[in-house]
């Protein structure tokens, strides 16, 4: 790999995680030393590029920096094209609409050999689901989310029982054949999951709830992945 090449990469690793990154971790990513990560990291801030951190601690990338957002590998032009194919045959109408729109706005400014990469990518994603359209808008879900505002939902399980819910919405999630509204619920004191085709009516208040929405998602993803949720 050209050093060219290795520095970018630097900035795109710094740009992807949110923890600091070590030197041996990038080394490894790159196939490299850690002696030759050392060199780069002080050539970057030798360059400007505000990066933080220290050997054995690991590094950042400050925020209000950035690259040119189209610099694109073709495995990266792949992800995005199979990432919004997927969206287009697995999400709301909104979404769908968001994602063809997207892969139409990337066609439009990728260099012209890598344009094939994303109109027709090697790689497909299977068919959307045919499930039953959802009883309510989840764009207007979606910005409850944004905002962290609760919802007074009335919802109907699966046993065709009515209950009412004061819900802490944090989360449009895909499971399955369902598209799920992932959401503190006041009532039962834990995460619930609610389908939104069962979703009878969803009342969005203009009052936030007491909790921060990236905190509450975090600990939502931990459940998650620890099989409990």
């Amino acid at each position: 790999m050209r050093r060219a090449d290795r520095l970018f990469q630097i900035v795109q690793i710094l740009r992807r995680e949110r923890r600091p990154t070590t030197a041996e971790a990038i080394a490894a990513e790159l196939e490299t030393s850690k002696r030759s990560v050392y060199r780069d990291i002080a050539a970057l801030m030798g360059q400007r590029v505000p990066v933080r951190g220290e050997a054995g601690i690991g590094y950042v990338l400050d925020g209000g920096y950035d690259l040119p957002p189209l610099m694109l590998t073709s495995e990266e032009a792949e992800a995005a094209a199979l990432g919004a194919q997927w969206v287009e045959g697995h999400g709301d109408p909104a979404l769908a609409r968001a994602a063809r729109d997207l892969l139409a706005k990337i066609a439009a400014v990728v260099p012209h050999e890598m344009a094939p990469l994303i109109t027709d990518a090697v790689a497909r994603t299977a068919p959307g689901w045919r499930i039953a359209s959802d009883s309510v808008d989840a764009s207007r879900l979606r910005a409850a989310v944004r905002s962290g505002s609760k919802i007074r939902l009335t919802y109907r399980d699966e046993r065709d029982r009515i209950s009412e819910r004061m819900v802490w919405p944090i989360a449009i999630a895909y499971l399955d054949a369902a598209r799920l509204l992932a959401a503190w619920c006041e009532l039962r004191e834990d995460f619930r999951s609610f389908r939104l085709d069962r979703i009878v009516a969803a009342d969005i208040l203009d009052q936030p709830y007491p909790a921060r929405p990236a905190a509450l998602r975090a600990q939502w993803l931990a459940r998650f992945r620890d099989g409990a949720g």
